[in-house]
């Protein structure tokens, strides 16, 4: 009889091991097989832009990597929350992603009633890169260096004009973050759209405007504008003559424009690793580099950690510059 039972409860036993091996080697086997079927990479511009030019790019190179085709869907309105919360309510399968900017960080102290909690909805997959703005004048301006443009807005507080691409955006914060360090009064002029900011600029109607090296690259050329500094902390490697705006005198003046991919809370790690190891070995290709050479960008990929360390920094800092600067879209 206790023979039997010893019997028994082995058993019970290798069938308790057994059941256990199937469910960990049926887990493993599911997260082996991702992706199964397309992946949608949401992008929360318009077609066309540099966002929209880049995430296509990305696109093309992490469907090689991952075998299955990653369908770029555009979602623009509400600065970039149309298409954040399509990602923040989509099932955590990692078959749903997003291409954050610039806006990911500042739309929380910008729209408080946003639709989702951005430190709570998304998983971070990789960052891919940072270009720089650029600060461009006429060439004919009397403003020859950013020193030159403090001396001249505090002798006239509040007469020099800048133009941005609509309130709230990387280039009216990049006025407001050098009016808070420089301890200057400016006028922001804002647009719909950095072309028409642009063309007001090039038409003598305001003085400046910060624009991403791709709007403002070509008038470079041209010698249609001028540079002041790059709001990056760097030198960038597309514009290497010109200086940043800290060495000339700003210090600690920096404004990235960034690009970093995103997943819905909750996405298996699993998932993640495949999907970061995919976005790092398509944006560190050759072809990759030449075809965003225009967008001033510099790629760097890294893991989730490093993209959510770089955004606690951001989000601290523009917090505070928002804040003070007393801009709300609500």
């Amino acid at each position: 009889m206790k023979t039997k039972n010893i019997s028994r409860a082995c058993l019970r036993a290798a069938l308790v091991a057994i059941t256990g091996l199937t469910a960990a080697f049926a887990g493993q086997a599911a997260h082996a097989e991702f992706p199964e079927r397309p992946v949608r990479l949401i992008v929360p511009f318009a077609p066309g832009g540099g966002t929209d030019m880049i995430s296509r790019l990305l696109a093309e190179g992490m469907a090689r990597e991952l075998k299955k085709p990653v369908i770029v869907e555009n979602k623009p309105g509400a600065g970039t929350a149309i298409g954040s919360d399509d990602v923040a309510r989509a099932r955590p399968d990692g078959y749903t992603l997003l291409m954050a900017t610039f806006a990911h960080v500042v739309n929380p102290y910008l729209h408080p009633k946003l639709p989702y909690d951005t430190d709570k909805a998304f998983a971070a997959i990789s960052m891919i890169g940072h270009s720089p703005s650029v600060l461009v004048v006429k060439p004919d301006s009397p403003i020859k260096s950013v020193n030159d443009l403090i001396e001249a807005a505090k002798q006239k507080p509040g007469t020099l004009t800048y133009a941005s691409q609509g309130v709230g955006t990387s280039a009216h914060l990049a006025g407001e973050l050098l009016e808070s360090l420089a301890k200057i009064d400016m006028s922001h002029v804002p647009y719909r759209g950095a072309g028409p900011a642009l063309n007001d600029l090039l038409g003598g109607h305001v003085d400046m405007m910060f624009g991403t090296a791709a709007a403002v690259g070509p008038s470079l050329e041209a010698g249609t504008l001028r540079a002041l500094g790059v709001t990056t902390a760097e030198r960038s490697p597309a514009l290497p003559d010109i200086p940043t705006i800290a060495e000339s005198g700003v210090a600690d003046y920096v404004l990235d424009s960034w690009y970093g991919l995103y997943a819905p809370a909750g996405t298996p790690p699993e998932v993640i690793a495949t999907l970061n190891a995919a976005a790092h070995k398509a944006a560190n290709t050759e072809t990759f580099r030449k075809k965003v050479q225009g967008e001033g960008l510099e790629i760097s990929t890294g893991t989730p950690e490093a993209l959510d360390d770089y955004i606690k920094g951001e989000q601290a800092r523009w917090k505070k510059v928002i804040s003070s600067s007393k801009i709300t879209l609500d």
